[in-house]
């Protein structure tokens, strides 16, 4: 049964999670964290991936199964429309998810600068790994306006005990001055097909996801300094 969280500052959480790659798996994510927070807390979920809006598309289709609960799903067009929308946002909800463009832009930009934790999603690819040290340059920018900005890196499609996966992660600890979440997703069939269903994992039949998912979130409260209760 969904309960409050430990807020001092009683507003609203931000987690941004973006990724200049399409296809690193930033929907996977954002629809992922924003259904199992919700399960616990008051929710809204911001797609400013237009006009893929795949965040957007699977809260039509929990909405359709009544599946929304504590979770609110809209979009934003431009940077501008996102700030009125988290502002406005901020007063009803215990946290705000926003599923970031996969390009530099003034939206880009704008996630860093509010995010109280932004999630860069990086699979062991090279070309992620160079998409994300584009992007370096523009947290390090973010950085010079917010000085409490906390951006970490997030595997996806993880295999744990690939050489080519220890390798890429000592890379991404050689080259970029980036932290990572010890929290990962493997490379895991359910999390497309609870996707293309409007779920998430917890509520699909791979408990080794749902664990995965449920890591994350335990991981993210920690770093956010927050306290959830839940009731029985």
């Amino acid at each position: 049964m969904p309960t409050s969280t430990t807020n001092s500052e009683n507003e609203a959480k931000i987690i941004g999670i973006i990724q200049l790659k399409g296809g690193a798996g930033r929907s996977t994510i954002a629809t992922n964290l924003s259904a199992a927070l919700s399960q616990r807390a008051t929710v809204a979920l911001i797609d400013c991936d237009l006009p893929q809006g795949t965040s957007a598309s699977w809260g039509i289709l929990r909405d359709e199964n009544n599946h929304l609960g504590n979770l609110s799903v809209t979009t934003a067009l431009d940077h501008q429309a996102l700030i009125k929308k988290v502002q406005a946002l901020s007063r009803t909800h215990d946290f705000i998810i926003i599923d970031g463009p996969p390009r530099i832009a003034e939206m880009t930009r704008a996630i860093l600068v509010m995010s109280n934790l932004c999630l860069l999603p990086l699979g062991t690819s090279a070309a992620e790994v160079w998409a994300l040290s584009d992007l370096f340059a523009t947290i390090t920018e973010a950085k010079q306006k917010n000085i409490h900005i906390d951006a970490r890196v997030i595997w996806n499609r993880y295999r744990k005990q690939t050489r080519s996966a220890r390798e890429m992660i000592d890379a991404v600890h050689d080259e970029l001055d980036l932290p990572q979440l010890q929290s990962y997703l493997g490379f895991r069939v359910a999390y497309s097909d609870v996707l293309a269903r409007g779920l998430w994992v917890g509520e699909w039949h791979d408990p080794i996801a749902k664990k995965e998912i449920n890591a994350l979130v335990t991981e993210l409260l920690t770093v956010l300094g927050i306290n959830m209760v839940t009731e029985s």
